[in-house]
């Protein structure tokens, strides 16, 4: 990522790409399943792996993807090559297609069941490897994704199951907002990367479903349950996240759901955003009142790439970079998640988070740079 002419900006790339990208070449990289482990604690050392996760590998696919062809990243080629190559070897499932979720410490499949998380990473991860090296392989599993997706999790009004037994046999799961956000994400990376008309179709009728189905009327926020299931609440992080995809696409943007976010991201920044400190609420009932106040850095990071995309936010967006500095990094990483004394209550750093600090510093840099 280049740098930018701004002193903060400067400072936390230069922690990112100085410290962070390099926890996960290092200690954070399991050379003999060539896959990164699921966790470091606050002294670099890996937690006892309990599984490795495909998501998890995708992401950071994703991740040093992103690195390659930057200056002072040669590294980063080789190791998105491994992360492809680990991706079809150790999760990929010959008998019945798809990805399995999990393998176990020795490399065999663990949960086996098919997951929506999982498979749009992969989309998002394999559309931003291949934009990079083009390479027919790489497109190929991207296809296969795409076409699992649309095959196998597809319920036929635009949205999509969250998971599925391995051989595709119904959970009865139903949709989930977390999932479908990611398969947006992971459809607006492959338009980014080609002209691909089913997939501007099938992104056109997730919007389409997801404002039927997931968007409160009055605050235009979207829930993290279907509407009318029990228990629901929504996420500030969530909103923000699901704008700054809308707001950046030409496809999405301008449509409903792209004006409910709209409207649903002033209300998450009233009802779960601390106008003192920047910090960003974990969970929110629909009127407002907070569920878990946990404050966690992708939390963070989606506001303040949000922020980017907000007309008249200069002074808020200078605020929360501070913020996410002084408050998640340091010099031995970072801090996934604050209580809500804003103290650390989780030390451990996961191999999944540095996908979320590598687009909120892409958004910032495309703003400020």
């Amino acid at each position: 990522m280049p740098t930018a002419p701004h002193s903060a900006l400067n400072a936390v790339l230069t922690h990112f790409h100085s410290l962070i990208v390099p926890l996960w070449q290092g200690p954070g990289w399991n050379a003999d399943l060539a896959l990164p482990y699921e966790a470091l604690d606050a002294d670099h050392q890996p937690l006892p792996p309990q599984r490795y996760r495909a998501m998890a590998c995708a992401r950071q696919l994703y991740l040093f993807a992103s690195l390659i062809g930057e200056p002072g990243a040669a590294f980063a080629e080789e190791r998105a090559a491994a992360l492809f190559r680990s991706l079809q070897r150790h999760f990929h499932d010959a008998e019945h297609g798809g990805w399995f979720y999990s393998i176990d410490p020795a490399g065999k499949p663990l949960d086996k069941r098919k997951d929506l998380y999982t498979h749009a990473f992969i989309i998002f991860a394999c559309a931003h490897y291949w934009a990079k090296v083009r390479e027919p392989l790489v497109e190929s599993v991207l296809n296969a994704a795409l076409e699992v997706v649309a095959q196998r999790f597809a319920t036929g009004d635009g949205l999509y199951e969250a998971v599925l037994e391995r051989n595709w046999s119904s959970l009865k799961s139903g949709p989930l907002q977390n999932p479908l956000m990611h398969l947006a994400e992971g459809f607006l990376a492959t338009l980014a990367v080609r002209d691909d008309a089913d997939v501007q179709a099938a992104l056109l009728a997730l919007a389409t479903a997801m404002q039927q189905r997931f968007i409160d009327r009055q605050h235009g926020v979207m829930m993290e349950k279907p509407l009318g299931a029990v228990d629901n609440w929504f996420e500030p992080g969530h909103q923000f996240e699901w704008f700054f995809l809308l707001e950046s696409s030409d496809v999405l943007r301008g449509t409903p759901l792209h004006a409910s976010l709209t409207r649903a991201f002033a209300y998450a920044e009233q009802k779960g955003v601390d106008n003192v400190t920047g910090a960003v609420s974990g969970m929110l009932a629909l009127d407002g009142t907070v569920r878990d106040g946990t404050q966690r850095i992708w939390a963070q990071a989606e506001y303040l790439r949000a922020l980017t995309l907000r007309p008249n936010s200069e002074a808020v967006l200078q605020r929360q970079l501070r913020a996410l500095q002084l408050r998640f990094l340091h010099e031995k990483g970072w801090n996934e998640c604050l209580n809500d004394q804003g103290l650390v209550s989780r030390r451990d750093m996961p191999s999944t988070t540095p996908y979320h600090l590598a687009t909120c510093y892409q958004g910032l840099i495309q703003h400020l740079g």
